[in-house]
Order: structure tokens, then sequence, then C-alpha cells
């Protein structure tokens, strides 16, 4: 029987209680899950060196987190008092993520690993969507109802020719959104996939890339299995994490 593959799923940096903690979500791992075995990857204080990590790895989600991508890393201007951020974090995934695209292992990024796949690849930021003229209000409902914080939002259009159509997503239709920060400047290596009534930049995929490489600014870990558009995206993930793994068992 072959293997499963193994699936890295980037982890935070925060304080539980009085407790510095490496956390990642129950909905990350268990969409995860759905690709092979998940493996939750620590924002330690030094990173594991990103090659050793790979030589293990079939794939990597780069989960979304309450923290923003620090701004020096896009020459961003400095953030507001009171921004949340994760320099560990930052430290583990930039060059991870930079890694696993030169070697080809499929990476999938939703929300800040969206934005760390743009910051990544030389593009820049909004810090503040919110606060710019033109752009909708993309922060989430201000509910402790979960349910609520992550129903449909705004439609996105996808855009014809790209990884998404091919996939057979349908034009329009609705996503959640829980976010502040949002792109700026597309890294020059993306192509744009999805766009929000606003105009902002919702999904992307690599042109020329190696591998599967693909991020979304929603959530379609959120109850994936219930969701037509999310469970396609987490099984063209699956499909290339385990042709990643078939090509290096050989």
């Amino acid at each position: 029987m072959s293997r499963l593959p193994l699936i890295g799923v980037t982890a935070c940096r925060q304080l539980l209680g009085k407790y510095s903690s490496h956390t990642a979500g129950a909905k990350y791992v268990e969409a995860a899950g759905h690709a092979g075995i998940p493996v939750v990857l620590p924002a330690l204080d030094t990173p594991v060196d990103p090659q050793q990590l790979l030589q293990s790895l079939d794939g990597i989600l780069f989960t979304g987190s309450p923290s923003n991508v620090e701004p020096h890393h896009y020459q961003g201007t400095p953030s507001i008092e009171g921004t949340r951020h994760d320099p560990d974090r930052d430290r583990l995934t930039l060059p991870l993520l930079r890694a696993a695209i030169d070697q080809g292992v499929p990476v999938f990024c939703i929300c800040r690993g969206f934005q760390e796949l743009n910051v990544t690849l030389g593009g820049t930021l909004h810090q503040r969507v919110q606060e710019l003229e033109g752009f909708l209000d993309h922060r989430e409902p201000q509910s402790e109802d979960l349910a609520a914080q992550y129903a449909p939002q705004h439609a996105v259009t996808v855009q014809p020719g790209g990884v998404l159509a091919a996939l057979g997503l349908p034009g329009e239709f609705q996503v959640n959104s829980l976010h502040s920060q949002g792109i700026d400047r597309l890294a020059a290596g993306l192509r744009a996939e999805a766009l929000a009534p606003d105009g902002l930049i919702e999904a992307v995929s690599m042109r020329d890339s190696r591998g599967f490489v693909v991020g979304v600014q929603w959530h379609p870990e959120w109850r994936f299995s219930e969701n037509p558009q999310s469970l396609r995206l987490f099984d063209a993930f699956r499909d290339a994490c385990q042709a990643y793994a078939q090509r290096r068992g050989r």
C-alpha cells in the first residue's frame, strides 16, 4: 500500500494564559487531513532548516492567523500601535514557503498564508483595507457565534484561464471574509485568480510553478466538506500532494 502524504500545517506562536504556545486551529489540521497525515510545524525561536523539513513533507498548508506579517518584510510603513504580529511565525513561514516553491512541494495558502505568499515573492500589502477609499470592510462580523463570523460575506469573480477556472469553480460564488490586510502590489510571479466586488485580489496562483501553488484570502477550511467550492480546492491540493508523494517514493 502506498503511504499517505505528510502535510505540514504552519503554527503560530501565541500566549495561552501565561504559557507561550505553538497553535494551529483544528479546522486547518482537519482540512489538511483530507490530503494526508497532518503534521504541525512549530514557530520556534530558531526554526528548523526548511530543506530538512521538506525532506519529509509532501505538501504544506499555510494557515490563517489573527497576526499580520511584519511590514518590514515588504518595505511597508510601521504598523499602528496594537497590531498583532508573530515574528517567530514569519521566521518559519517566509523561508519555508520560498523553499517549498523552489522544490515543487504543493502549497495551499489561506488568509495570512495568502499574504505570506505575496510577500515571499516580492509583493506588498495593504495593512488596513477598511480604511482605504473604494474598498469594502473585509473584517469579520462582530459576533461571538462562529457560524456568523464564517458566513458568506461577498462574492468573488473567478478570472478566466486560470487554475480556479480549470478546477471547475463557478465564475462567481460567495465567500466568507475575516481580514483587514490585503494585497496591494501583486508579486510579479503571481496571477490573480479571483477578485472581490471592490477589485481586491482574493485568490492567486503562481505562473510557471513547479508544483501546486494556490492562495486564497477567504477561509475554505471552515466546514470545507459542506461547501462544494471549498471541497474542490482541497481535492485539488490532495491530488497534488499524492502525486508529489508518489514521485518522491519512486
